[in-house]
């Protein structure tokens, strides 16, 4: 195979049709719409979620609780994950994006005390969990809430 053998893969490349371009290709004059009605009409079309009238899904569903507006998303580490870092290491939110623990730092990290560690840490975060404190310090270790 030389680089001016290379084409692609048969059917794989279709070209697009083109609407509104004359009677011989076939969809001249209607551009494939048809005549009249709602969809032959430039924004024809009726909106996402209508049902032709009837009640639509939306309506029929009940509706029940609250969305809070304001809610705080934190991003959560457990305990087990921290031992990661080498000893007497400095824990803050942009380290464990570094170490590849949260994907984004969000309203803050909140520290769970799941799973046991191992290392003595000073761990920086905006929340944390009574167990999570207890075991850090139970190290030698120190918590500092940002």
């Amino acid at each position: 195979m030389k680089l001016h053998e290379i084409q692609p893969a048969e059917g794989s490349r279709k070209t697009r049709n083109r609407v509104g371009r004359g009677i011989g290709s076939g969809n001249g004059k209607t551009a494939g719409r048809g005549h009249k009605g709602q969809n032959s009409r430039s924004g024809g079309g009726v909106r996402p979620g209508f049902e032709g009238g009837q009640n639509p899904l939306y309506r029929r569903l009940p509706k029940r609780g609250f969305t809070n507006p304001n809610r705080k998303e934190f991003a959560i580490v457990g305990l087990d994950q921290l031992n990661k870092f080498a000893a007497d290491a400095v824990v803050t939110p942009e380290a464990l994006l570094e170490a590849g623990i949260i994907k984004n730092v969000r309203d803050g990290v909140k520290i769970l005390g799941n799973g046991e560690l191992n290392v003595k840490l000073t761990v920086q975060a905006q929340k944390f969990s009574q167990s999570a404190v207890e075991k850090i310090e139970a190290l030698g270790g120190k918590t500092e809430v940002i």
